[in-house]
């Protein structure tokens, strides 16, 4: 499958090409990419002053560049820019940036030349994915430095997981290395490509562990015996939220006809609020969610190179601003990383509910054998250290502080800080989901002779069992987690209507 891209790119058109679907640029993308190009070259050409055209970067704003050395200068910035440091970027996010990268040059302001454009579609079009450091970018130069540097032919990539040097891998593609001209350097470095790829994969991920978290809820709400009346559609209305409503209706829609849920009414006057507040929790996280997804998306719509460069070769503009800054993307990317934390601290309390014999009527962390068996004891240790963790991770990386460049660039706003915070704290999400679903089935096996289950919750329960077994202290419970794991991280959980 190929993604065109016309206008813009939205999110989801980024998370498909970070799954591996190729990108296309339609005539109308081309012509605005040719077009900017041209003023460029009438900018070089008049010797209009502009910035990273023919004057340093940064600090050094000021100092002029001859026109002759003008490629030097843009290949200087990708060499001394690409200073990353740490484990190399995943290839999902690698593949992300480069996606939106292109689509930031294709609005046409940044002036680039069509073969740049080329030669990065082709690199997602044959997987060749630039080794990228993951840490040492306080906003998205490092990275994007990287991704150049295979470029220019050097660097480094990997191709169908095989490693070569960046010019070995152009070859290996049959793509030759670019000499890079005036002012593609710094466009290569320059935007936010970096930050809004990172987070439209953090979308995908968080969209795809939201529906899983109602899901394996509505297990756990079962298996507790929770008080149906909380989640009707007349007392959440009471409350205004669209999430909450989704929220809602995703549960009841679960646990329909469970008898279950109908022997266990009226047993408690009301349910803990790790139970009863599932909706509210739940819900807030997907209208956060909504919020943070319009934010991405007006990235991808929006200029983020600076200077931009417009009007027309014959009257050519150029406008130094600070695009290149994404307050908003920061902001949003921390606001969706307090919401998914709220929603694993409240999981991670629903195992607790499961496995504490204080509280949940079965038999002690639902071991088989209480005593000569733990159970599920220490998975719970597990849940409530990753929990933690998330908690740690949540704090905001849109108020940090850092001053670089001389006092040039005496403001940052850490959008990629916080959309790689958010993807981390998404890697322990989906763990301590996978242990209340683990948990979840768990107890079923014991309450499963009392009543019948809902289709809904059946078809969860049903789907986990064919993967991993009743747990009898029989095997490392190490195993069972990280199977699980990787099962809803990479599919959507069944649907009511699919029990076989």
């Amino acid at each position: 499958m190929t993604v065109l891209l016309n206008d813009t790119l939205t999110w989801q058109d980024v998370a498909r090409v970070s799954n591996g679907d190729g990108l296309a640029l339609s005539e109308a993308a081309w012509h605005r990419i040719d077009n900017a190009h041209r003023i460029v070259e009438s900018i070089v050409e008049r010797g209009i002053r502009a910035y990273g055209i023919n004057t340093g970067v940064g600090a050094l704003s000021d100092t002029v560049v001859d026109r002759g050395a003008q490629s030097k200068l843009s290949r200087s910035i990708i060499l001394s820019h690409a200073c990353g440091v740490g484990p190399l970027v995943p290839r999902r996010e690698v593949r992300a940036i480069m996606a939106s990268q292109i689509a930031n040059f294709a609005h046409g302001y940044s002036g680039v030349r069509r073969q740049i454009v080329a030669h990065l579609a082709t690199f997602l079009e044959r997987d060749c994915v630039p080794d990228v450091p993951a840490r040492g970018s306080a906003g998205y130069l490092t990275h994007n430095a990287h991704t150049a540097l295979v470029l220019i032919g050097e660097g480094s990539a990997h191709i169908g997981g095989r490693a070569f040097g960046g010019r070995d891998a152009l070859a290996e593609i049959g793509l030759e290395p670019l000499v890079l001209g005036a002012k593609e350097g710094l466009s290569l470095v320059n935007g936010t490509a970096c930050a809004t790829g990172l987070s439209s994969v953090a979308l995908d991920r968080a969209a795809r562990l939201l529906d899983w978290a109602d899901a394996i809820a509505a297990l756990t709400l079962e298996a507790a015996g929770c008080q149906m009346p909380a989640y009707s559609e007349p007392v959440l209305s009471l409350r205004v939220s669209d999430g909450i409503a989704a929220v809602g209706a995703a549960l009841r829609a679960r646990l329909e006809g469970s008898s279950l849920i109908e022997a266990a009414q009226g047993r408690r006057t009301q349910d803990a609020l790790s139970l009863r507040s599932i909706p509210h929790a739940h819900g807030a996280a997907r209208d956060l969610f909504d919020n943070c997804a319009a934010v991405v998306d007006r990235e991808l719509a929006s200029v983020t190179d600076n200077p931009a460069v417009a009007g027309t070769p014959e009257e050519p503009l150029v406008w130094s601003e600070a695009h290149a800054v994404a307050p908003a993307l920061a902001q949003a990317a921390d606001a969706l990383a307090i919401a998914i934390t709220q929603i694993t601290a409240m999981s991670e309390r629903r195992i607790d509910r499961l496995v504490n014999p204080l509280v949940s009527g079965l038999p002690p962390f639902l071991a088989s054998d209480p005593g000569s068996h733990s159970g599920f004891m220490i998975a719970q240790y597990t849940a409530a250290a990753l929990a933690n963790e998330n908690r740690r991770l949540a704090a905001p990386a849109s108020t940090d502080g850092g001053l670089t460049s001389g006092l040039q660039e005496d403001f940052l706003a850490h959008p990629t800080a916080a959309a790689n915070k958010l993807l981390a704290l998404l890697d322990n999400a989906e763990y301590i989901l996978a242990i209340e679903w683990l948990a979840a089935t768990q107890a079923h096996d014991f309450v499963e002779t009392q009543a019948r289950r809902a289709a809904g919750t059946d078809v969860l329960y049903r789907h986990l069992r064919a993967e991993v077994s009743h747990y009898s202290d029989d095997r490392p419970i190490a195993a069972d987690m990280e199977k699980v794991r990787l099962l809803l991280s990479q599919s959507a959980p069944p649907r009511c209507s699919d029990r076989g």
